[in-house]
């Protein structure tokens, strides 16, 4: 096996592989979370006319296991697992964008720098935020097409091409496939805190460690995410009312902006509600990027083994090939010796 010393880091591709599967790995683990926080977040208070209630036929959830409970007796199982093809798509195109550019962004500032480095807090947000931001212009259409396919009735569940179209043809036409990317563009402050202070952490708490072990990446990673999601909750909650349906009460009219949709919230359920979710999104946060920085810090290990492997295959190969064409040019002259004529003066 290579020695630490020997192993290199990865190139943005590999990052972007290793960081894709291990999301793809850890939300597929925790993806009944995602439906449930999803639904808490999109929901509003139902309000009497008269006293009658308006829209009586939706589900109204109390809390993370209500939700759970009511969608499995409406649903059955299968309702906690609803769009959960589109959303592993929109997790490993997401988190394999963002490390990539991640990747590449932050080895650009590196090779920039005069005097090795690590960078500082403030540059290794901004570095997060870069690569957020390029993420998101990309992947955004999966992303609202995954939240529509979550948050549609029992008797309205259409696949993740159908949703998509159904999009398309709204009154946004193709624009709508990019709805809430302000929001989203303001949450790349959200994986930029995670890694940002993932980063950070690792340097504090493990300076002199090139990977680390399973538990401790779970630790940091699990730290880090709830950092991020405690400061833009607020942001989450809009985002998701930003691409699902509008509420019965708009009669179809789509929110605008994500101002107009938190000021929709607090005007019906007051401030505390652009908090409501939080719990799920917490703990699905918290066990998802453990699970993402536990699993990604495993395969980079395995891909930096594997291209140790591989070069020392192709170092190998390159010396017997050298000291065959040395030996055929060796036996060449010999031969060459052999056959030319004796000539005396």
């Amino acid at each position: 096996m290579a020695s630490k010393a020997q192993l290199t880091p990865l190139p943005p591709w590999g990052s972007a592989v290793s960081g894709a599967a291990g999301a793809v790995l850890a939300n597929a683990l925790v993806y009944p979370l995602d439906i449930v926080k999803t639904k808490l977040q999109v929901q509003i208070k139902q309000k009497t006319i008269a006293g009658k209630e308006l829209a009586p036929d939706l589900n109204h959830y109390d809390s993370t296991f209500d939700a759970i409970n009511k969608i499995i007796d409406d649903e059955g199982l299968a309702g906690l697992y609803s769009g959960f093809h589109g959303a592993l798509i929109g997790v490993a195109s997401t988190n394999f964008a963002y490390f990539y550019w991640y990747s590449t962004v932050r080895s650009l500032y590196a090779s920039s720098q005069t005097l090795p480095k690590p960078p500082n807090t403030a540059t290794e947000l901004s570095l997060g935020a870069i690569a957020g931001a390029l993420a998101q212009v990309f992947t955004i259409p999966v992303s609202v097409v995954t939240t529509r396919q979550q948050t549609q009735p029992k008797g309205d569940k259409k696949g993740l091409i159908d949703t998509g179209r159904e999009v398309v043809n709204s009154e946004d036409g193709w624009s709508g496939l990019w709805r809430g990317l302000k929001a989203s563009l303001v949450l790349v402050v959200n994986p930029a805190i995670t890694y940002g202070a993932y980063q950070r952490l690792k340097i504090a708490l493990f300076p002199d460690k090139t990977t680390l072990k399973p538990w401790e990446a779970f630790l940091l990673g699990a730290a880090s995410k709830a950092l991020a999601t405690i400061a833009t909750q607020p942001l989450i909650v809009a985002k998701v009312g930003l691409q699902s349906r509008p509420p019965p009460e708009r009669n179809g009219k789509p929110f605008k902006s994500f101002v107009e949709v938190m000021r929709y919230i607090v005007d019906h359920e007051g401030p505390m509600a652009l908090f409501k979710g939080i719990g799920p999104q917490i703990t699905k946060g918290l066990l998802v990027q453990g699970l993402l920085m536990m699993a990604k810090e495993r395969i980079d290990l395995l891909f930096m083994l594997l291209f140790a492997y591989m070069r020392r295959v192709r170092e190998t190969k390159l010396k017997k090939a050298a000291e065959l064409a040395a030996s055929k040019a060796d036996a060449v002259a010999t031969k060459a010796k052999a056959v030319l004529p004796i000539t005396t003066k």
